[in-house]
């Protein structure tokens, strides 16, 4: 590993199988953005990114995986989210529609409501999100050799 500076994790999802389906659509370039709920960062205290900013992508076992720079962040209404947007997260999805049923399905679950502190927490299109891009400036030692 280089010798740098110790970096924020960039957390996709809880551990599981969703956040090493997400870690390997950004290590293969077809997630390139994501969405997270501006009532998340409000429960956690936590600063938007700013544009420029590194951080480390953590995979399930919590390892540094890669290093991406923030390259846009808006805060809008779920309502607002476009196409291009829910295509870059690279899950798949073909319409705001798809993408948006599987965020409200992550956003409205156990954990997230747990998380949030809000055991009856829902969204609706005015709910504001964080919508992300990013990209991989960095690959790290896990990776090589790593199987999917």
């Amino acid at each position: 590993m280089s010798n740098r500076e110790p970096l924020k994790p960039f957390l996709l999802a809880f551990p599981g199988p969703l956040r090493d389906r997400l870690v390997a659509a950004v290590l293969s370039g077809a997630k390139v953005s994501t969405t997270g709920l501006l009532a998340e960062y409000e429960a956690e205290r936590e600063e938007l990114p700013p544009v420029g900013e590194r951080s480390a992508v953590i995979d399930s076992a919590g390892r540094e995986i890669a290093v991406v720079e923030v390259t846009e962040v808006r805060i809008l209404r779920l309502g607002d989210v476009d196409l291009q947007h829910a295509i870059d997260e690279g899950e798949g999805d073909t319409s705001v529609a798809e993408w948006r049923a599987t965020h409200e399905r992550f956003w409205q679950g156990e954990e997230m409501r747990e998380a949030l502190g809000d055991l009856a927490f829902t969204v609706d299109d005015d709910t504001l999100i964080v919508a992300e891009r990013f990209r991989v400036v960095e690959l790290l030692d896990p990776v090589v050799g790593a199987q999917g």
